[in-house]
């Protein structure tokens, strides 16, 4: 199984820190952000890895890891997103990557205290179609968000102004290699980005998204609010670990 971590796009709602510096490059506690959904893949098994760059400030990246020995990792992969385009689109970057795999998809700025390790194996098993992860939150208008009866995802809508849960899709994802296939069907939204959310929406209409919920804490990064939560939950962890 593959792993991508997505870390492109401008980090405008960062900014002036992100005019010297890409969003996933910043500090959390006393790693760079970047070092998190790295080692979330590898505490998985996963060390076939693909880092989504952009921005100005690309080449950091390179600087920063390297080959990924410091990981343990034999070889890091490496390209590039212009623009903004949105998560989907970043995606599909891997497909010459990702090849007839099956990968894990996890976006550069979030965070967990536990790990996937098990969830892997879950998706592992699973014979086709995508899987997602699932949190309750307070602020689920910041995510994408599950609508369910019983126990079954229906829908999965972006950012609603009127979440009917509080169950954010956490941005780690589970695909098998169709998901390309549906991120050329993909036209933009309103914000001018291909959604991940229609991509999940794409497996859900075809009865082939199966979810978990995540155990532990978790977080984005992408905002002064969320930056801070994750740096005083990583250094709480470490404390309470101590």
């Amino acid at each position: 199984m593959k792993g991508v971590v997505l870390a492109g796009g401008l980090g405008t709602r960062l900014h002036p820190l992100t005019k010297v510096i890409n969003k996933h490059l910043l500090p959390v506690y006393d790693k760079p952000m970047i070092f998190y959904p790295i080692e979330t893949l590898i505490n998985a098994g996963i060390e076939d890895i693909l880092i989504v760059t952009g921005g100005n400030h690309s080449g950091d990246f390179l600087r920063l890891i390297g080959n990924g020995r410091q990981f343990g990792l034999k070889h890091v992969n490496y390209t590039y997103q212009e623009g903004e385009g949105g998560i989907a689109d970043a995606l599909g970057l891997a497909r010459h990557f990702c090849g007839d795999d099956k990968m894990v998809v996890i976006l550069g700025d979030n965070l967990i205290e536990n790990n996937i390790a098990q969830a892997v194996r879950d998706y592992d098993s699973q014979s086709e179609g995508g899987k997602v992860l699932l949190k309750k939150v307070h602020d689920p208008q910041r995510f994408g968000v599950a609508e369910v009866e019983g126990e079954r995802v229906v829908r999965i809508v972006e950012k609603p102004k009127e979440p009917k849960s509080d169950l954010a899709v956490v941005g780690i994802y589970f695909y098998d290699p169709r998901v390309f296939e549906f991120i050329d069907r993909l036209e933009p939204s309103d914000r001018g980005e291909l959604e991940i959310t229609d991509v999940n929406n794409m497996y859900l209409q075809r009865g082939q998204l199966t979810h978990s919920m995540l155990e532990g804490w978790w977080t984005d990064a992408g905002t002064f609010d969320s930056l801070l939560r994750a740096n005083n939950m990583v250094a709480e962890s470490g404390a309470n670990k101590l």
